[in-house]
């Protein structure tokens, strides 16, 4: 539990350090945790956090100009071919309800369908502390998709779920999610 505790002090400090390099944009703090839990092997993105290395240089670039790009950052999530068309279809939903406040929403929506392809929960999957980081990430982000998860659903599973609702496939077997044996599965908390 203490190492636990130092390490997450130690990637907030990090974290703060990074920051106090970056611009002031929306995503600044959501990139850095990515790009320091990526360097550190701490998500399932991959060194550029599952961006080419040419998209990733200029994200850091835009966000901190004056930080040194994290060394260890060397080589790209491969996403399988297998589920490259699943990653299409996510991010052709992500960027259909963008903010379009800002071009780190396309970057954004990148990430996140690379953290999709991950086994954790979606927030660790990308890297940041916790879930309310993901929470407020989507809604900077995709505020017209965050604003439907009302009821607080895991976003990995809320996500694949618009897909199926897009597709008219309705997964529940009960008529409501209240009466669905999954209900813990997907609204339960995520530790």
């Amino acid at each position: 539990m203490a190492l636990m505790k130092r390490q997450s002090s130690l990637k907030e400090r990090s974290r703060k350090k990074m920051l106090s390099r970056a611009r002031g944009h929306g995503n600044d703090a959501a990139f850095a945790a990515m790009a320091l839990s990526a360097r550190h092997g701490n998500s399932a993105l991959g060194g550029w956090m599952g961006l080419s290395a040419a998209e990733f240089r200029k994200l850091m670039r835009r966000h901190f100009p004056l930080a040194k790009i994290p060394t260890g950052v060397r080589t790209s999530l491969q996403r399988p071919k297998v589920r490259s068309l699943e990653w299409d279809e996510l991010r052709k939903l992500l960027i259909r309800h963008r903010a379009g406040r800002d071009v780190s929403e396309r970057y954004m929506a990148d990430i996140v369908c690379s953290g999709c392809l991950g086994a954790d929960h979606l927030w660790q999957d990308l890297g940041l502390f916790d879930r309310g980081e993901l929470s407020a990430l989507m809604m900077r982000n995709f505020p017209a998709l965050a604003v439907r998860n009302d009821r607080d659903m895991k976003w990995k599973k809320f996500l694949y779920k618009q897909l199926c609702v897009a597709e008219g496939i309705y997964v529940c077997r009960a008529p409501s999610c209240e009466e669905c044996s999954e209900y813990d599965v997907c609204f339960g908390p995520e530790d």
